[in-house]
């Protein structure tokens, strides 16, 4: 009875602890970032509307007052044809309602185990932290498809870990065909030795790219050969919200252009850390950590990485929490909430403006060399503990016992798991790396717009 009692006061306490957050995040995300008013979903839906119901081409749209247009791969354009059916209230509707169910199951997929043993605390908690998290809440504002991406890729990265294997590769070869920086996690699935899925990921790619050819042939030929080599089209490289290696060279060089050589080395060196990492984490099969890094990695090399990329930070958080680092992750996640390199919108010079402008560029570059990575195996995080799902056989001197909510069963010698680690020296597709382009979208707000900047906002 007493402990009834309690554990009902503990609920309330909650309840109450719980919509007192939210209130704040509701304030907060209403006063401090304020909203973009779905400045990216507006140019899909115009791009859309032009090209079905007006007779317009995919790169000639222009949002009205601004220079910038639609910039992602014909074969995204494809996809979006949908929003030619409704308004663009419904499309903004059907957008928000997209990514709720991409954030939910991006969070599944990362620590849906965890979070089931707090219940609807937890569930709720976690909202609320995310709400927070300036990469999830552009997203949203901006009609952004990152999410949706994100959690292809985490599809695939579900299904090698279960054992479905067959169409592993589809969620990643859909996500490369939108935008290009995902076609890295089909290296990852390469050095992962994963063949069959690195293939399937290829050959879903480079279909969906063909389908595109075929329904808009000008408009891939303009993109493919024009369009993707034209970073303009994005926006300014140098633009505050440009969080990758190429944004940090840009600002160091403005108001000229940041050295072609300079950029190209600093990629290279980032993709040799990545690979160097990586690699480690699957001798060890870390697959969780290699997929996180490998999104640090995507960020960092990618021309243009505007802040609501950075949702590719999301699994290497995972990591850390999973990993109990927790002050570290706290700490990083209070950064990115912060929108702390907006405060060198106007000026980035000098060396307070090389640090703090940057902030989110040393977050990335940090988690991609000190993220925690082929550990042992009792503290691999969440991909790892759903390889076997087969109970361990009773033993015959004691009834076997349960495995501890959260925590991986012992393998049984005819476990999926075992059956992996058996079949990985012929590279069979059992085991699965955790898991944006040159990201051709840009998007820039007028002042009117976006009251968060003085003058422009990118997006992309």
């Amino acid at each position: 009875m007493l402990s009834g009692v309690r554990g009902l006061d503990t609920d309330r306490r909650r309840f109450v602890f719980v919509v007192g957050l939210a209130v704040a995040v509701a304030v907060f995300t209403a006063t401090v970032p304020l909203l973009r008013d779905w400045f990216d979903l507006r140019v899909y839906y115009g791009t859309i509307d032009t090209w079905v119901h007006h007779g317009g081409r995919i790169y000639d749209y222009r949002v009205p007052g601004t220079t910038y247009g639609f910039t992602y791969p014909p074969f995204a354009a494809l996809g979006m044809l949908p929003m030619a059916l409704v308004g663009l209230r419904t499309a903004i509707a059907i957008g928000l309602l997209l990514n709720l169910a991409a954030l939910a199951a991006v969070v599944w997929i990362l620590v849906g185990p965890a979070l089931r043993r707090y219940g609807w605390f937890g569930y709720a908690l976690t909202a609320c932290l995310l709400a927070l998290l300036e990469p999830v809440r552009d997203t949203f504002s901006f009609g952004q498809v990152n999410l949706l991406l994100l959690a292809l890729v985490l599809s695939d990265a579900w299904l090698l870990s279960t054992g479905r294997g067959r169409w592993t590769g589809v969620g990643i070869g859909l996500a490369a065909a939108v935008k290009l920086t995902p076609a890295l996690f089909i290296v990852l699935l390469l050095l992962a030795r994963r063949g069959r899925a690195a293939g399937v990921a290829t050959a879903v790619a480079t279909a969906a790219t063909a389908l595109a050819a075929w329904v808009a042939p000008d408009a891939s030929r303009f993109y493919w050969t024009d369009a993707v080599w034209d970073t303009g089209r994005i926006g300014r490289l140098a633009y505050v919200s440009n969080q990758s290696v190429q944004g940090v060279l840009a600002r160091l060089a403005a108001p000229g252009e940041p050295s072609r050589a300079a950029w190209t080395t600093a990629v290279l060196l980032v993709l040799c850390v990545w690979a160097w990492r990586t690699s480690r984490a699957l001798a060890d099969a870390d697959w969780a950590a290699a997929f996180a890094l490998t999104g640090l990695a995507a960020c960092l090399v990618s021309p243009v990485t505007w802040v609501h990329h950075l949702v590719w930070l999301l699994p290497s958080f995972a990591v850390l929490l999973h990993r109990r680092r927790l002050r570290v992750a706290a700490g990083l996640y209070a950064v990115l909430c912060s929108s702390v390199v907006w405060l060198w919108f106007d000026d980035a010079s000098g060396l307070g403006g090389f640090l703090g402008s940057n902030t989110y560029t040393w977050i990335t570059l940090g988690l991609l060399l000190w993220l925690p990575a082929g550990q042992s195996r009792l503290a691999r995080p969440f991909l790892s503990r759903r390889a076997s799902a087969t109970p361990p056989a009773p033993r015959p001197a004691a009834p076997a016992m349960p495995a501890a909510s959260g925590q991986p069963s012992p393998p049984s010698a005819g476990s999926p798991r075992t059956v992996r680690a058996a079949g990985s020296a012929a590279g069979a597709d059992g085991a699965t790396a955790r898991v944006s382009t040159s990201d051709p979208t840009g998007a820039t707000c007028p002042d009117a717009l976006k009251p968060q900047s003085s003058s422009e906002r990118a997006s992309s």
